[in-house]
């Protein structure tokens, strides 16, 4: 995988790079990577210095030092990777462009219809680094803040060597001069709103890019941290840009929310299954629990028919609940209504996995198992293969959201399978494949399970 797939970018991109570790050679790569697969112009600056050897990094330099040097802009032919910094100094590195002209280039970026990428700090090349007080500078346009860490550092010391402003990280991380920089160290500098977060625009989406994984064991490491950090940023990149462009991302963890669908009215069983017994605890709650259990965040439980009965079951589980009133129009509505509240007030929501109410004995490990499954392929849609058939829950990325809003009728979200792609996860446990449509299926599931 590359990084454009965890990262994409279009024209009307603005992306801002901060942190240490790899943080210029990851904006220049994306840009360029953008380019081949079609964005026509990629805007590059920096509101730091940046060294000399990078701007040869571009396929056109240019310098700007104020407004009238980028209106001069504005009548030319722009195209490809370009780099607008401010003058070369005398310590081998290229000025940084004033917050002020900044939102100028974002200007030109906008009648070029160019992405604009900005590196907003800097890191003297060390893995890790804590921001100092005059930074990052992010302008508050940004839409997506990367937040770049050198794995290199795990094991290592924590010395100006290895950390830019060492006495600052230590602070942050909990850690004295000449400790070893672990894993749970590394989570409290980037979730802190001192480190990893600070100068954040509000409305931005956060990405951790955990770099320079170089083996297994680093691999590993940032796996584990992967989980901690997804309740601050909505999707941790793990990659290493030392191998192959084909290979350069490992994972992409990113923040999935659950949905469970339950707002049906049970017309053939005769009562609502939403309140059937599954191990004393009631459908619509052991299905909310796995979903929680499993990690995914918020969890949405959609509901409609015995919305009176249903929803005090759920009372102390951190859960979103959304009425579905046009629940009678099938369970197309619902998913519907699960897709607008997220599309309007999730931004950080990558993905969802949408249960069924009637199969409560979906375990962890399945819905482990496809979020493992999309980490690694980010497939638009990722489904488990149940005895050849197609199970449940299934996991729909965000790209596929504008179709799964269209949706109508008795069916959900198998109506677009023609239209993504869709990675199978075979698995191998019949029971998953069951559901509760009769109380003859009910007692089937109590006995088999």
């Amino acid at each position: 995988m590359r990084l454009i797939d965890a990262i994409p970018v279009s024209e009307e991109s603005r992306i801002a790079f901060v942190g240490a570790g790899g943080k210029s050679t990851a904006m220049f790569r994306l840009a360029h990577q953008a380019h081949e697969k079609g964005v026509r112009t990629i805007l590059l600056s920096a509101t730091t210095h940046l060294a000399m050897e990078q701007l040869a990094w571009a396929d056109r330099h240019l310098v700007v030092t104020t407004p009238e040097d980028l209106r001069e802009l504005a009548g030319e032919p722009l195209g490809g990777v370009v780099l607008l910094t401010g003058e070369p100094g005398e310590d081998m590195r290229a000025q940084g462009i004033s917050l002020e002209l900044i939102s100028e280039v974002d200007q030109l970026a906008r009648e070029k219809s160019a992405a604009l990428l900005v590196e907003a700090d800097g890191s003297r090349l060390r893995p890790l680094k804590a921001p100092a007080d005059h930074e990052p500078v992010i302008p508050a346009w940004v839409g997506e803040v990367v937040v770049v860490a050198g794995m290199s550092g795990m094991g290592q010391t924590l010395t100006s060597d290895t950390v830019h402003r060492p006495h600052l990280f230590g602070e942050l991380s909990k850690l004295q001069p000449g400790e070893l920089i672990g894993p749970d160290s590394l989570v409290r500098v980037l979730v802190s709103e001192d480190g990893g977060l600070k100068g954040m625009p509000p409305a931005a989406r956060r990405v951790a890019l955990l770099n320079q994984c170089d083996s297994p064991t680093l691999a590993a490491q940032a796996k584990q941290m992967s989980g901690k950090l997804l309740s601050s940023y909505g999707q941790v990149v793990v990659s290493q840009f030392a191998s192959s462009s084909n290979e350069e991302v490992l994972a992409v963890h990113r923040r999935l929310a659950g949905v469970v669908l339950a707002a049906g009215g049970s017309a053939r069983l005769g009562q609502p299954k939403q309140l059937l017994d599954w191990q004393g605890k009631p459908f619509v709650r052991a299905v909310a629990e796995t979903a929680l259990a499993a990690g995914l965040s918020p969890v949405v439980v959609v509901t409609g028919a015995y919305q009176q009965e249903v929803e005090p079951e759920l009372d102390g589980l951190p859960v979103r609940l959304v009425n579905n009133p046009n629940w009678l129009d099938g369970q197309a509505s619902s998913v519907r209504a699960a897709v607008k509240l997220i599309n309007e007030e999730l931004p950080e929501v990558y993905g969802a996995l949408f249960f069924l109410v009637d199969q409560p004995q979906i375990s962890v490990e399945l819905v482990s198992t496809l979020v493992g499954a999309y980490s690694e392929s980010l497939s638009p849609i990722v489904a488990p293969m149940v005895d050849d058939r197609r199970g449940n829950p299934v996991l729909f990325d965000r790209s596929t959201f504008t179709a799964l809003s269209r949706l109508e009728g008795d069916s959900g979200g198998r109506q677009v399978f023609s239209k993504f792609r869709i990675r199978y996860v075979p698995w191998l446990d019949a029971k998953a494949g069951m559901d509760v449509d009769t109380m003859e299926d009910y007692q089937r599931l109590i006995e088999e399970n």
